[in-house]
């Protein structure tokens, strides 16, 4: 507190108006500044002399009597005290207030990280060859003279054709392909693989039957027919119509 207010403090604190604080350091002041001395020693008389008159009832229409600078300057200085401790407690409770949404904040991030991570990944569509078998355009033969049985399954797609086969009772060694027969008779390459010498189907055979995929550039309605042949003699095991 400044020497100046300090001086102005002397009729507050000769009424016994000072808080707690401003009076110690207006006592501290006082021992060492004869002019609040003596005004303090002026003022206390008018206070034992106020302190003796009771209250004094003016009439209706009366004016307001302005009140003594001093008392204004005293209810100023404690008003702007008042306000900045108002501020200051605005202040804290604003910064504890972000404090508090930003950890939120920090710890919905968080979680919401965790939880990405251990989200199952999006289920992907079956692009397999049981999908194309269950969902395409499916045909089955058997050939009488080779014991190969089989079912072709074919999807319509922009670019032509998508063709899935299951393969049955052939044995090998062998090497084959898959291809399909147009209206001219053109045959086109779907897909080719090899046999081993137990084959497919058979109670020897690793596998019950052979399952493959693969594609042509003609559309569905192209297709005459499918033919299994082998490659090199180009015999044909078995043929499956479209």
């Amino acid at each position: 507190m400044s020497a100046d207010m300090l001086h102005i403090d002397v009729g507050a604190y000769a009424l016994g108006l000072l808080e707690e604080p401003d009076r110690r350091a207006f006592e501290t002041h006082l021992s060492t500044c004869a002019a609040c001395h003596q005004e303090l020693g002026e003022l206390r008389g008018i206070a034992r002399t106020l302190d003796g008159i009771g209250p004094i009832t003016e009439p209706v229409d009366a004016m307001p009597v302005p009140p003594e600078p001093s008392v204004v300057t005293d209810l100023m200085r404690h008003r702007v005290r008042r306000e900045r401790r108002y501020r200051t407690a605005r202040g804290l409770a604003a910064a504890a207030a972000g404090v508090v949404l930003l950890g939120g904040a920090l710890g919905t991030g968080f979680t919401l990280g965790a939880d990405r991570e251990q989200a199952a990944p999006p289920p992907q569509p079956d692009t397999g060859t049981a999908a194309l078998m269950r969902n395409g355009q499916t045909a089955s033969a058997a050939d009488t003279g080779t014991g190969v049985t089989g079912t072709v399954a074919t999807q319509g797609k922009a670019w032509g054709s998508r063709v899935g086969l299951r393969l049955s009772k052939v044995r090998g060694p062998l090497a084959c392909e898959l291809v399909a027969v147009d209206a001219r008779g053109d045959a086109h390459t779907v897909a080719g693989w090899s046999v081993p010498a137990k084959g497919y189907g058979f109670p020897e055979s690793a596998q019950p039957q052979l399952t493959v995929q693969g594609a042509t550039a003609l559309a569905p309605e192209e297709i005459v027919r499918f033919e299994v042949r082998t490659i090199g003699e180009g015999r044909t095991l078995l043929t499956v119509p479209a």
